[in-house]
């Protein structure tokens, strides 16, 4: 885990609550994400705080790369779930569409994506693709 991490009465990163109790007990190991959506939300913590090993973690092995570097530049600002279409606990599959904007030397940008996860002993990240406009 990076050594730069909000505390644990700080703000958490996905914008639910507070780190120690919202995202951080999924990216230390001592909770997995109950839901697609928590998933989702802990990997978008996850590429806030630099935690490349968590990232890896909760990626289906089908399409997990074999490395995975983080650009140190760029730092991400705010998340906007948009919709959310299954991948409850009782689900074995599920959507999540977000908005992750990020800023990197004084640009701004955002990352549009409908995330697709399934549940295989615990939830997992597949894949994503860019929602038509």
């Amino acid at each position: 885990m990076p050594d730069d991490l909000p505390g644990d009465d700080e703000a958490c990163p996905c914008g639910l609550g507070v780190f120690g109790t919202c995202c951080r007990p999924a990216l230390d190991g001592r909770r997995p994400a109950p839901t697609a959506e928590a998933l989702m939300r802990s990997r978008y913590t996850a590429f806030a705080v630099g935690d490349a090993a968590y990232l890896l973690r909760t990626w289906h092995p089908a399409t997990r790369p074999r490395t995975l570097t983080l650009e140190p530049d760029l730092r991400w600002r705010r998340l906007v779930v948009l919709d959310v279409v299954a991948g409850g606990p009782w689900d074995d599959a599920g959507e999540v569409e977000f908005v992750a904007h990020h800023e990197a030397d004084g640009a701004r940008g955002l990352l549009h994506e409908r995330s697709r996860f399934v549940r295989e002993r615990g939830w997992l990240y597949v894949d994503g693709s860019t929602p038509a406009s």
